[in-house]
C-alpha cells in the first residue's frame, strides 16, 4: 500500500495551478474536466504519479467558497534550504506566514506558507 494523493478543493482553479507550479515548482501532471458532474481535478507534484504522492486540486464549478475547518493541518514539502525557499517564494508573490527559523522546541529549520485558499503548507529543512 501506498499513499496516492491528497485533496483540496479549490475555488479558483487557474490561481492554484499558478501557486503550486509558479511559487512552489510542482508540474500539472494531468487535469480532466468532469462537466456532468460540474467539476474539474487537476493532478499536481513533484514526479510522476506512479512514483510519488501528488496532490488533487478538486474544483466544483458552481462552489464559490469553502470553510476550512479547525480539523484540518497542513501538507508537508521538504526543501534543501527553508530560508532561500522562503526568499523565492515571497519574491514570486507568495505569502510566507511563519519565517524560516527552528521550530518551537527543537532545532528543525521549517517556515509556513499559505496557498491561494488558505490551506497551510510548511516548508521542512533536508537532514
Amino acid at each position: 500500500m501506498r499513499i496516492l494523493h491528497t485533496m483540496l478543493r479549490v475555488t479558483d482553479l487557474q490561481k492554484s495551478i499558478s501557486f503550486y507550479t509558479d511559487i512552489l515548482g510542482m508540474h500539472l501532471l494531468r487535469r480532466k474536466d468532469f462537466p456532468d458532474g460540474k467539476f474539474t481535478l487537476a493532478f499536481m507534484g513533484y514526479g510522476d504519479e506512479a512514483d510519488n504522492t501528488v496532490l488533487e486540486l478538486t474544483h466544483n464549478w458552481e462552489t464559490g467558497s469553502y470553510e476550512l475547518g479547525n480539523a484540518y493541518g497542513h501538507i508537508a514539502i521538504e526543501v534543501a534550504d527553508v530560508y532561500a525557499a522562503c526568499d523565492a517564494i515571497k519574491a514570486k508573490g507568495g505569502e510566507v506566514v511563519r519565517e524560516a527559523g527552528p521550530m518551537k522546541h527543537g532545532s528543525t529549520v521549517i517556515a509556513f506558507v499559505k496557498d491561494p485558499d488558505g490551506y497551510m503548507i510548511e516548508l521542512i529543512g533536508s537532514k
